[in-house]
């Protein structure tokens, strides 16, 4: 089998480092990967967008299965372009897509369908917007309707700084029309906790949960970030609160999607806050999450080429998922000014040394290798994954790892998953 995988970050890494295991698997290409990718793939020079470029070389390279990993080019219609060439592709079509691609649609989805999630408006005009404010009690949430890279979320202590955030996307338009729409959100109280399924429009077959660490800072401080860390599995999740995010959350919005006539193939994954109330969702994406995808993938047990393959050809039900009982923990290593302006071709040292750690694996997100050096290229660097029997061991080795890399600027949190490894 011929795979593509779609992307050049971190979670991309780790799905290719994934699928090479796989000995049926005879070739495996990248568009655009990066320098670890590399390793084990075939790297093509092509933006995940460039949606007529990645058709052509699926069709040149005769491409027996499609692995779309960012939300961009799910959005915009890769797997309908792939579909229409009769190419099997793993992901959501455009109109599935929607889920992530518009917030809006998403919360009329939940409360058309009982899906339980935070109370909220959507707002084109920032008159109405303010309005709606008056309806909320503070800190309040306001969210860029379409894609913003992750950065699209404001939390905001006070009706000023909400209001600015209004004005900043339906004024000044700094997420372009991605912000045309703003969601006006109630600020939820709690655990965050991100879980993830796979379906194939039909079945709906239950992963793992992990919780990730969107903030920049340690203590969950400033702003948001793609993710700088995040570790799997969840301990404060129990059994009736995860029956509860498969059934109420998960299997409930793919079956929602179906009445409404638009049929989910791929990973559906659920950012959620655990309220008093019970799970509640923040938010609903089309893709596998990054870096959840870094304290996954290492731990499952199962062929994940064969389960996208399932999805696709719409027969998972015959498949089960299976887990290591390990935990898994992994820090994002970024560049200085992340997430502001950050400089680039920064060289990398320690790679080789990061990954002689017992238990580390180093997945690459923003590199490339110039000259035989590899150097940074993006905000979030690496991801410094570790499996090990606790979740403070595997937090010990990730950081032991991360210690033995260095490159100028760099940056990265010291308290990822430290609560949940004192709880053990």
């Amino acid at each position: 089998m011929r795979i593509l995988v779609v992307g050049g970050g971190g979670r991309e890494h780790a799905l290719v480092w994934k699928l090479a295991q796989n000995p049926t698997v005879d070739r495996l290409f990248a568009a655009p990967g990066n320098a670890g990718i590399a390793r084990e793939a075939t790297c093509v020079p092509l933006a995940p967008d460039d949606l007529p470029g990645i058709v052509d070389l699926v069709e040149r390279e005769n491409i027996d299965l499609t692995i779309v990993g960012p939300e961009g080019p799910l959005v915009a219609g890769l797997v309908d372009e792939l579909d229409l060439v009769g190419r099997r592709v793993f992901g959501p079509n455009r109109e599935a897509a929607r889920i992530e691609g518009s917030k809006a649609w998403t919360k009329e989805l939940c409360e058309r369908y009982g899906i339980p999630a935070a109370r909220s408006g959507a707002f084109s005009e920032v008159g109405p917007a303010m309005e709606y404010l008056d309806s909320l009690e503070p800190p309040y949430v306001i969210k860029a309707d379409g894609l913003a890279a992750g950065k699209g979320v404001v939390i905001a202590e006070d009706r000023a700084g909400a209001m600015a955030a209004i004005r900043a996307c339906l004024v000044d338009r700094v997420f372009g029309e991605a912000g045309a729409t703003v969601v006006v959100e109630e600020h939820l109280t709690g655990r965050e906790v991100s879980a993830f399924a796979l379906t194939d429009g039909r079945e709906v077959l239950p992963l793992v949960m992990a919780q990730d660490f969107k903030r920049i800072g340690e203590g969950d401080t400033g702003p948001n970030t793609g993710g700088m860390g995040a570790c799997s599995p969840v301990s404060y999740v129990d059994e009736t609160t995860a029956a509860r995010i498969w059934d109420e959350v998960l299997e409930r919005a793919v079956r929602a999607m179906g009445s409404e006539g638009v049929r989910y193939r791929g990973v559906l994954y659920a950012g959620l806050m655990l309220t008093e109330e019970g799970p509640k969702v923040l938010e609903f994406n089309c893709r596998f999450g990054d870096p959840e995808t870094q304290v996954i993938v290492p731990r499952l047990r199962s062929d994940l080429g064969e389960l996208l393959l399932a999805c696709v050809e719409g027969n998972l039900s015959s498949y089960r998922a299976m887990f290591s009982p390990e935990a898994c923990v992994t820090v994002v290593i970024a560049s200085g000014g992340y997430p502001g302006e950050y400089r680039t071709g920064m060289e990398i040292h320690g790679l080789e040394e990061a990954e002689a750690v017992e238990g580390v694996l180093v997945f690459h997100a923003g590199t490339v290798e110039q000259e035989g050096r590899v150097v940074t290229a993006g905000g979030r660097v690496l991801a410094v994954s570790a499996l090990g029997a606790t979740a403070a061991e595997a937090r010990a080795r990730a950081y032991e790892g991360c210690s033995r890399i260095s490159f100028e600027g760099m940056q990265y949190r010291r308290d990822i998953a430290e609560r949940v490894a004192q709880e053990g």
